[in-house]
């Protein structure tokens, strides 16, 4: 049997969620780990022809790829994946292929965070479990002003939300034009002013060399006190310690947090012991829905390669 690795199925749904069966001549295996040490991933990896990789969750630099001489066909989740050298991976014939993605999970997960941490939700449940009663008052988002780091796509629909509960909505980045602030109905400002106006800000930007460490004591600094900060986007966007530092020192209300430096997040991080940010394991993307999309998509593009037809392949 030929063999296909799923990686990094965190929840252990791969199987249950994709038609694997109707790959004759396959055989899924599952990982629910995350391995990144390069040794024991590629001897994890030896014997696969195939692998199926969820997006940014473990790395594959040249010095992995060059090593794994019976891959054959690798497929990532979504059409781009920045933890993987797709460059060398065809250098060496390996056939690589991605998925299409939902544009709106990730929206939905950002006002989940925002209406959460505006109105204590996490904290409320847990008392009401440990017997207690009101310990907290929210706050009203209607009347807020939202600033957007970022309105691309995703950035784009969280700020066409944003009216719908009586909120002013600005945003910034470096190469926003007025045009498409525009087009999405929104204020465009500078950097200092979206920190300094915002009482909620969320973040919306593709991690690259450009925007990791874009947020920076200086920037938080400048943040009401009564603000909240947001990340569905990369943890390396915002500097970790500055954000650290600056709830400890509740120098704005809270955070809510869904991506980390690094991930999945060590159970010592000192951000787990905070009491005024609301945690969540990287699930911007992960519902049912999008992973029936993945895994689905994932066959067929396994089933297209045996035929000698890729589809959905990553060129660039």
């Amino acid at each position: 049997m030929r063999k296909i690795a799923i990686l990094d199925d965190y929840a252990d749904a791969a199987l249950d969620l994709a038609d694997w069966g109707s790959l004759s001549g396959f055989e899924p295996v599952v990982f629910n780990d995350n391995l990144v040490d390069h040794d024991a991933l590629v001897a994890r990896l030896a014997g696969f022809e195939v692998v199926c990789a969820m997006r940014e969750r473990t790395p594959f630099p040249a010095a992995v790829l060059d090593r794994l001489p019976n891959l054959k066909l690798f497929i990532t989740s979504g059409m781009r994946n920045k933890s993987v050298d797709f460059a060398a991976a065809r250098k060496r014939g390996v056939v690589c292929c991605g998925t299409e993605s939902p544009g709106t999970t990730t929206v939905e997960h950002t006002w989940a965070l925002i209406l959460a941490t505006a109105r204590h939700v996490p904290h409320d449940d847990r008392v009401m479990k440990q017997g207690g009663w009101q310990t907290r008052m929210g706050v009203d988002v209607r009347g807020k002003t939202l600033g957007c780091l970022g309105l691309g796509k995703l950035g784009g629909y969280v700020a066409t939300i944003a009216p719908a509960f009586g909120m002013k909505v600005i945003a910034w980045s470096e190469n926003l034009t007025a045009e498409r602030c525009a087009e999405v109905g929104v204020e465009r400002v500078s950097k200092q002013e979206l920190f300094e106006r915002s009482d909620i800000l969320t973040i919306h930007m593709q991690l690259s060399d450009r925007s990791k460490g874009l947020v920076q004591a200086s920037d938080l600094a400048r943040m009401k006190s009564s603000a909240i900060l947001v990340n569905t986007s990369r943890g390396p966007i915002v500097d970790e310690a500055a954000l650290l530092d600056t709830l400890r020192a509740r120098r704005i209300m809270a955070a809510a947090i869904d991506v980390f430096d690094t991930e999945p997040l060590p159970a010592d991080h000192p951000i787990r012991g905070l009491d005024n940010v609301v945690l969540t394991p990287h699930i911007g993307y992960v519902t049912e829905d999008t992973y029936r999309l993945f895994y689905g998509q994932m066959v067929e593009a396994i089933k297209a390669w045996t035929a000698g037809s890729p589809i959905r392949t990553i060129e660039a």
